[in-house]
């Protein structure tokens, strides 16, 4: 039944102001719409709703991330905007942060203002034969 609709994306925030700074001015993601109860954003063609809440309780886990071409770029670039990549005990990451997993991807991991987790990935390229 939705394997043709159109995926939104949520995440939460306390200050919407302080997530569209982080979203639009870090990220680069255009703003859609902007209400008091969240702000939308185009992520490439998919919503991103950061929804406005009393309290967020970041899961431990990544709760959104992207697949770029290049995720040594994208570190750097999150790194030139002042957002570090995070590191995780037990888990090996080269000196940029990036863990490289077992099936060839290669993902680093970054938290929003609200200590949301978020990831870059490099998906492994996949032959079309």
């Amino acid at each position: 039944m939705l394997a043709r609709a159109d995926l939104i994306a949520f995440v939460a925030a306390t200050d919407l102001e302080r997530a569209r700074a982080f979203y639009e001015g870090v990220l680069g993601l255009p703003v859609i719409e902007h209400d008091g109860f969240a702000v939308a954003f185009d992520a490439h063609g998919t919503m991103l709703r950061v929804t406005a809440v009393r309290e967020v309780r970041p899961a431990p886990y990544t709760v959104v991330g992207w697949s770029v071409p290049d995720v040594a770029a994208a570190v750097r670039d999150l790194a030139a905007g002042g957002v570090p990549t995070l590191r995780f005990d037990g888990v090996e990451q080269d000196d940029l942060g990036i863990w490289a997993a077992p099936g060839g991807a290669r993902v680093a991991w970054f938290k929003d203002p609200d200590g949301n987790t978020l990831s870059v990935a490099q998906m492994p390229r996949r032959d079309a034969s």
